[in-house]
């Protein structure tokens, strides 16, 4: 158990450190805002986690797979959320990017932005589909509990990993705020994340 267990670890923070969509989308906040708001909306994220362990361990991720309209749906609705962050972003002026978007946005808002966009992502839940079977250690005991205790591993995990991003791009933070034109780069560098995880989400 402990030797699988470890492996799973080992595999999570691999995967967290890897660049991706979650990660770049912290990155962004932590820069354009600060180390805190990175670490809200990583807590966001980690928390959808919850529901896409839930549907894994009880099998109905197996049903949005089955029924491809329904899985359809959900991906469209992912994307058009994103495509209006997006937009949101877009009306704003430059200063989003610096010290000033910090009345834009409260630490609330950005953990519950971070819930809706990992909830979802249904291939979250197609990816604890394929990644958590490897690691059960005795398939012949619960299951169901075997899938929760990975589901806890791989949030915490993330969530250290994460923070780390958080903290360490929030250093940045405090070199671009000298520079004007910083607001402008990093406005449309969450533009083009927004866009480009709504994108990611309608691949097939």
């Amino acid at each position: 158990m402990y030797e699988m267990l470890f492996s799973f670890v080992l595999a999570s923070a691999a995967l967290a450190i890897s660049p991706g969509p979650d990660n770049i989308f912290v990155l962004t906040q932590s820069v354009s805002r600060g180390s805190s708001y990175g670490i809200s909306t990583t807590a966001g994220l980690i928390s959808g986690c919850i529901v896409h362990t839930v549907l894994v361990a009880f099998g109905v991720s197996a049903i949005l797979v089955t029924f491809e309209s329904v899985f359809l749906g959900i991906k469209i609705l992912g994307a058009v959320y994103l495509f209006y962050l997006a937009w949101q972003v877009f009306k704003l002026d430059n200063s989003i990017a610096i010290g000033k978007t910090e009345n834009k946005k409260s630490h609330r808002q950005l953990y519950k932005q971070g819930v809706i966009m990992n909830v979802l992502n249904p291939k979250v839940t197609l990816f604890f589909m394929a990644f958590f079977p490897a690691f059960l250690w005795d398939k012949t005991e619960n299951v169901i509990l075997q899938f929760f205790v990975l589901g806890l591993v791989f949030m915490v995990v993330s969530f250290i990993i994460f923070s780390g991003i958080a903290l360490l791009s929030g250093k940045i933070f405090r070199f671009i705020t000298h520079y004007k034109k910083s607001g402008l780069f990093f406005r449309w560098l969450q533009i083009i994340v927004f866009i480009g995880i709504a994108f990611f989400l309608l691949l097939p």
